[in-house]
């Protein structure tokens, strides 16, 4: 299978050159054909590498594939070349598979698009990008991939352009992103400047050597890339983008919070997992940064209004959950959260795409209610995956969440400060997933008599992948069970080869104690449990038994209800400390360095040559005789001039 790695990338680039090609020439049912089959063929090949691999003893669970060389350059050296491990092969089984399931749920959603093809050409392109990055077995490759996610967001949230929201919110995550990305290069570049290698197994076995433990420039280059992350994946202070995407089509919010670009960050943290732990300081930096991005996040998920966008600061809220794992070093746990995420993300998003459908757009959740009796199979799944993200036990959700808070609690890196914000996010996750439940499922009907008369199920093709993502938000945990449970943590073992390296490579001051005991995490584990079935009922009795508490409450927050719903006022604080600021300085070198200086310069002299010239043009007359006088007149002056002399 290592002689066809490059295969798992290529199918989904040649759907989007077929279809990307030929736009406006084949029929729908060619282009669904096409989009669906080559990232289908994509998953078949990834589980064959996937099983592959797991036949391989642990220790020589690696492939790769080196294409050719890229960039040969002195002593820089970089190949096209694919590397298949552990890590890389959940990754791909996340994004071919999911990926898979959104491309054919598409095939209902959007099938009354204009933009049929041009929309699944640029879905084939996302698959493509993202597979890149993670099968990637250097860092600029991953770049390359890297940028061509953050390309493919611009296009698909963008992708309705008539709209001026959806043009504003695809530039937004465009120029957003390329704030983080200017981070990663230059983390990059100290990393080449110190290993004289970008290539990740090179990296990771001569850092210890390159970098001194806890120094600044390794300090210097873990924080770097993690401004990658944050732009990436949409954590304080750069997550002002993703709230906004929703303005694309719902598979798409679909497929970036749950298999592509969000999750990049946390894959490539997770990848440099040697160096993060040899930079502490760097990996508090992580674990703080997304321990507030996760309580911030939910905060403004308790009062809003459009469907998408409870989900999309769910989302925030969730890789918060991710990179506080990978900050108390519980790097297997946060690719665990990453996976689970995907599946129940995945099923929210298409699960409201199937309300939004049935609801003919309308996405306002108080505009709703009652929709179980008309969406059975939407309410059920539906639920299935809010049970999910809630962390109720057996769900998928549970098993990963559960398995963060402890390590944030025990790990030598963690602190049950991070536990106790850990806890917070997840009573608040829990109340707004069912808060969102229970308005647009049950109580009574607020839509309009029109919109109830159309009220219908989704057809198959979107029912269809919302059934399997339930299934998978159910038994999609079950890989990771808790060594409590006196069962086999298989997910933590698979991550092993590549997880272990930080304990392996780097001092053992370095590693995180797992500290506690099993008692502990039982009761730690019960106390989540129960407040979390706590805030459950809270918003069972808010919003079906006493609706009218609901109001109350809000009534009596006032400022703070109205703070939340503002999304703390972000967008309009940085409108005006920075992107203010930046138009009148961009005004400023426009209207006064460019067209006074600049532009007054370059015409000025224009000018001169143009005055310069109708000076002289008096003396071309065309006449022989005014030549012959001019002539007479310069040999006497030239004569008297030598006779004074």
């Amino acid at each position: 299978m290592a002689d066809y790695l490059f295969l798992i990338p290529l199918l989904p680039l040649i759907g989007f050159l077929i279809n990307g090609l030929l736009i406006g020439r084949l029929p729908k049912p060619v282009i669904s054909l096409v989009g669906c089959l080559s990232v289908g063929g994509a998953l078949l090949l990834a589980l064959l590498a996937f099983f592959e691999l797991k036949g391989l003893p642990v220790e020589a669970r690696v492939m790769q594939q080196v294409l050719f060389a890229w960039i040969p350059s002195g002593s820089f050296h970089v190949d096209i070349a694919f590397l298949l491990d552990p890590l890389s092969a959940v990754m791909i089984l996340v994004v071919t598979g999911v990926g898979f399931l959104i491309h054919v749920y598409s095939v209902g959603y959007m099938h009354h698009d204009e933009g049929y093809g041009r929309y699944f050409a640029y879905l084939n392109l996302f698959t493509f990008s993202m597979l890149m990055l993670v099968l990637a077995n250097n860092f600029l490759l991953m770049f390359v991939g890297w940028e061509g996610v953050g390309l493919c967001s611009y296009l698909l949230i963008g992708f309705w352009f008539e709209k001026k929201s959806a043009s504003d919110a695809g530039k937004k995550a465009f120029i957003v992103n390329r704030i983080g990305d200017f981070g990663f290069l230059l983390g990059m570049f100290i990393i080449f400047w110190q290993v004289g290698s970008l290539d990740f197994a090179t990296v990771m076995e001569k850092a210890p050597t390159a970098f001194s433990f806890g120094g600044g420039l390794i300090t210097a280059a873990c924080l770097l890339l993690f401004v990658g992350a944050i732009g990436k994946s949409a954590q304080i202070p750069l997550f002002v983008w993703l709230p906004d995407a929703m303005e694309g089509p719902t598979p798409v919010s679909a497929l970036i919070h749950a298999a592509t670009m969000v999750t990049a960050g946390v894959y490539m943290v997770v990848r440099s997992n040697v160096l993060y732990m040899m930079a502490p300081d760097a990996l508090l930096v992580v674990a703080i940064i997304g321990a507030a991005t996760a309580l911030f996040a939910a905060t403004i998920g308790l009062v809003q209004n459009d469907i998408k966008r409870v989900l999309a600061y769910s989302t925030v809220s969730q890789l918060g959950y991710m990179f506080l794992a990978c900050g108390v070093a519980a790097f297997s746990a946060g690719i665990f959260h990453l996976m689970t995420h995907a599946f129940f993300k995945a099923l929210l998003f298409l699960g409201a795409g199937s309300v939004i459908h049935a609801m003919s757009g309308e996405q306002d959740i108080r505009k709703m209610g009652g929709l179980r009796k008309y969406i059975r199979i939407t309410y059920l799944t539906f639920l299935l995956a809010t049970l999910a993200i809630a962390g109720i036990p057996g769900m998928s959700g549970f098993f990963s969440k559960d398995e963060i808070l402890w390590q944030a609690f025990s790990s030598g890196h963690g602190s049950p400060i991070f536990w106790a914000i850990g806890l917070v996010t997840a009573l608040l996750t829990t109340f707004y997933m069912f808060r969102l439940v229970y308005l647009t499922f049950h109580g009574t009907e607020r839509m309009d008599t029109e919109t109830k008369h159309h009220l219908h199920e989704s057809p198959r093709s979107m029912t269809v992948p919302l059934m399997i993502l339930g299934v998978l938000s159910v038994v999609g945990g079950w890989v990771g069970l808790p060594a409590v449970f006196g069962a086999t943590n298989y997910f933590e073992h698979w991550l092993d080869p590549v997880t272990a390296k930080g304990s392996e490579l780097v001092s053992e001051s370095v590693h995180a104690s797992g500290g506690g005991n099993a008692g502990l995490e039982m009761t730690l584990m019960f106390v989540t449990v129960l407040l979390v079935i706590g805030a459950w009922m809270l918003a069972r009795y808010m919003y079906v038994r006493h609706t009218e508490t609901a109001t109350r409450v809000r009534e009596k927050a006032g400022g703070l209800y109205t703070v939340l719903l503002n999304k703390y006022y972000i967008d309009e604080i940085y409108g005006f400390l920075i992107v203010r600021p930046f138009v009148g300085l961009s005004t400023f070198f426009w209207k006064i360095i460019d067209v006074l200086v600049i532009d007054g310069f370059v015409n000025g002299l224009a000018r001169l040559g143009a005055l310069s010239s109708d000076l002289l043009r008096f003396v071309q007359t065309g006449r022989v005789r005014s030549y012959a006088t001019l002539f007479a007149a310069g040999v006497v002056l030239v004569i008297g001039f030598l006779i004074l002399r």
